[in-house]
């Protein structure tokens, strides 16, 4: 079978999947009216899906291997695709929300299964390939979601962002059926059900993601209901650790890790997906809160990063079968931390040209760096245990992006506050600076006919609202460089990885 149809076979349903999990995001205002509920209820239909997304991704090379993966990536394609049409016709919000679980259900499998099987279809020189035309997916999603989100929103309504999916998820199964083929040790085999392991991985992972998404909203550990799910989340997976290292079918190998190249590329990939996320979060809020940008032209902001990742991917791909592929992923984490740095030098004056070229270098630096370390990371691994490590490598993936928006969000919020209190002390009547500002700006409000005293109070009111905006530029400013430094702090671990045979030519190690 060509590998280019395989490929295209797993990847088709793996976008769609990608792309809903942002695409509900810029409808949400919409969901909101449509079905009556308020704003702390509507955001449960985005976690609602995270959460049953991150409880099956690391339990898919089981299910792969209990049911067969041809027969279960036809089932979650399925679900995917029917929970996508009763989303679109939920007539509440509880039937959205359960809705969004199966679609989660579904969704959750496609990923690691598609990583996997171009693992295994590809020969290994030509694994950088394979994760290039995976890397393809995998961030074109994110950055065509929420653009595709707005404009069928806009122009149709927001029943439609599910809808679309069944057409691509009907393709997407009749291929899977004529092109897709179980290697022996992927077979439907019969095993023990690990209980205890599947119920703990659940709360465990479910109660992490809901404090992930809503601790920020819910002021971390001052809220009784993020430390009750932060204890239960701790203690469950505390325990399945436990209970997969002494249970004799675990639901998830955690054995994997003994391979220092993998454990070592699961990190590196955590912190790369907390930079990625973290950074496509605070450019939209920054150039539509402080800059007054609209959500097109923030788009346009973001869009041509996304490009230049799609066109360094096959460039890194072909890269690392001449070369060390260490030296490329040395050279994509540099290149992302120092985009971040760019972005933390960000002001309240900043142009376009200015506010676009630290997305592109990002871009550039995620494409340089996602391919080799996918491919250093899961070349060592063996055929029939790739499910189970790329369900662990793809979990972790996603928790380093939420727990990157978690942690920005966090110290936006935080650092705004800190620099309003440090900027408030110079508004006093002995500051040079303010007592000229606060006359300049009274004389203007004079000059278009408000009286004195309304003018003054006018003025003292423009002041303060510039120093709001400018103690949030400080904040925005603060988060990028944190988050340029914890990326740098990940390049020492580049040295401990290893390639597998077969992975570069000779003579490159």
């Amino acid at each position: 079978m060509n590998k280019w149809i395989i490929a295209l076979t797993v990847m088709l349903p793996t976008l769609i999947e990608i792309i809903d999990t942002s695409v509900v995001n810029v409808a949400l205002d919409h969901i909101r009216g449509s079905l009556s509920a308020g704003i702390d209820e509507s955001t449960w239909t985005i976690t609602s899906y995270l959460v049953s997304n991150a409880i099956i991704i690391p339990i898919t090379g089981w299910l792969s291997r209990m049911f067969g993966r041809k027969r279960y990536l036809i089932f979650s394609i399925s679900l995917f695709t029917i929970s996508s049409f009763l989303c679109g016709s939920a007539w509440s919000l509880g039937s959205l929300i359960f809705f969004r679980i199966l679609q989660g259900i579904g969704g959750g499998a496609l990923q690691p299964i598609s990583q996997s099987i171009l693992l295994e279809t590809f020969p290994p020189k030509q694994h950088g390939m394979a994760m290039a035309v995976f890397g393809i997916g995998i961030m074109f999603g994110p950055i065509v979601g929420p653009l595709l989100g707005g404009w069928i929103t806009d122009n149709w309504s927001w029943h439609w962002i599910f809808y679309i999916n069944i057409p691509i998820g009907i393709i997407s199964i009749l291929m899977v059926i004529f092109f897709i083929k179980d290697p022996s040790y992927m077979k439907q085999t019969k095993m023990k059900i690990d209980y205890w392991g599947l119920a703990l991985l659940a709360i465990g992972l479910g109660c992490l993601q809901i404090v992930l998404d809503k601790g920020q909203q819910e002021d971390w550990f001052s809220s009784n209901f993020i430390t009750w799910m932060s204890i239960i989340s701790v203690m469950s997976m505390v325990l399945f650790i436990i209970v997969e290292l002494f249970t004799e079918h675990p639901v998830v190998s955690l054995r994997t890790f003994k391979n220092v190249s993998f454990s070592t590329g699961n990190l590196v990939m955590f912190f790369a997906f907390f930079n990625l996320f973290a950074s496509i979060v605070l450019l939209p809020i920054y150039l539509q809160s402080l800059m007054g940008y609209t959500a097109t032209l923030a788009g346009l902001v973001l869009g041509p990063g996304g490009i230049a990742t799609l066109v360094a991917m096959p460039i890194a791909g072909k890269l690392i079968t001449r070369v060390n592929p260490k030296g490329v992923l040395a050279f994509g984490i540099i290149v992302s931390a120092y985009s971040t740095h760019l972005m933390s030098h960000f002001n309240l004056h900043a142009d376009f040209n200015t506010l676009l070229w630290p997305r592109v270098v990002l871009g550039v630096g995620m494409g340089f760096l996602f391919i080799p370390l996918t491919t250093l990371t899961l070349s060592t691994i063996k055929k029939e245990d790739m499910g189970n490590a790329t369900a662990i490598y793809n979990l972790l993936r996603n928790l380093g992006g939420s727990f990157g928006v978690a942690f920005v969000t966090t110290i936006l919020s935080r650092r705004a506050q800190m620099h309003q209190t440090r900027l408030v002390e110079h508004l006093t009547p002995f500051d040079g600076n303010y007592q000229t500002a606060l006359h300049q700006t009274t004389q203007a409000l004079q000059y278009r006919g408000l009286g004195e005293t309304s003018a003054q109070q006018g003025g003292l009111g423009a002041i303060y609202n510039g120093l709001l905006r400018q103690a949030s530029m400080l904040s925005f400013n603060d988060a990028f460089h944190l988050i340029s430094i914890i990326m740098i702090c990940i390049l020492p671990l580049v040295l401990l990885m290893r390639r597998g045979k077969g992975s570069a030519p000779a003579g490159t190690h």
